[in-house]
């Protein structure tokens, strides 16, 4: 247990008084009143607790809009968990997500790495290209019937210009992880699946969650844009297709995914 968990008696446990507010499949989340309230995280993958305590220390240390993380287990704990501060917030409505995630989008994208791929619990890349691969191998290997399709992503990988310098990306960005404050301040949940990379990859990400047809319009959080541009974050939007279809274990959106790569065969 860290000096702060001690500090505010904070161990993992999930209190008697807490509510759980789980909304996802991965983890179960508690809400803990007390003299200090918390959001309690356990984890069943231990290495996505590791890489959102990371990204909350870092993006703390730059003042970026996130939760404040309060303690983290080592990683000797069952089940692996955080305690995140409490936040008075609440999530932004759909209409006004692509205007209010903006600001704290170009943020966050101003802080940089020193390698590509998650800040904790798993392997780094030295380079963007490698990263892209190891991504593209995985899913291959999940979704056999896709392979023809990873094949082809890997080659437009190799053809493109990756000379990418890494900043730090939220990679799950959609609607219920932006939330505004009272005062109209807007922060972002979630940050476990965290990495370093091409910052057109968070908005190739964003526009699968949002279930666009065409990835376009999410280049309008783009500090700049181009032909170039355009053409990477049609390639992003694919990869992160591919994973959807590939990973998915709802069939809905595995199949939906599925259906906008030309080529693929899921069923």
């Amino acid at each position: 247990m860290s000096p702060d968990s001690a500090m505010h008696g904070i161990d993992g446990r999930v209190p008697l008084s807490a509510r759980e507010i789980t909304t996802g499949q991965a983890n179960r989340v508690w809400s803990v009143e007390g003299p200090t309230p918390y959001i309690l995280k356990h984890y069943g993958d231990p290495s996505r607790a590791a890489n959102e305590a990371a990204a909350l220390r870092l993006l703390t240390s730059h003042r970026a809009p996130c939760p404040r993380l309060l303690a983290a287990s080592s990683g000797s704990s069952t089940p692996p968990w955080t305690a995140q501060a409490a936040l008075h917030a609440k999530p932004v409505p759909i209409d006004r997500f692509l205007a209010d995630l903006a600001e704290p989008l170009v943020a966050i994208h101003r802080i940089s790495g020193a390698h590509f791929g998650r800040l904790a619990g798993a392997r780094q890349h030295h380079s963007w290209t490698d990263y892209l691969h190891d991504r593209l191998r995985m899913y291959a290997a999940s979704a056999p019937s896709l392979r023809a399709v990873a094949r082809r992503l890997h080659q437009e990988v190799d053809a493109s210009d990756n000379a990418i310098q890494p900043v730090l990306l939220h990679h799950d960005l959609q609607p219920g992880h932006l939330l505004r404050d009272p005062a109209g301040f807007r922060l972002l949940l979630d940050w476990e699946l965290a990495i370093f990379g091409d910052h057109r990859s968070d908005l190739a990400r964003l526009a699968v969650r949002l279930d666009l047809d065409d990835p376009t319009p999410v280049l309008a959080l783009a500090s700049r844009s181009d032909a170039a541009a355009e053409g990477r974050l049609h390639l992003y939007w694919r990869i992160h297709l591919l994973a959807d279809a590939a990973l998915s274990t709802d069939r809905v959106i595995r199949e939906r995914a599925a259906g906008r790569l030309p080529g693929s065969n899921v069923t």
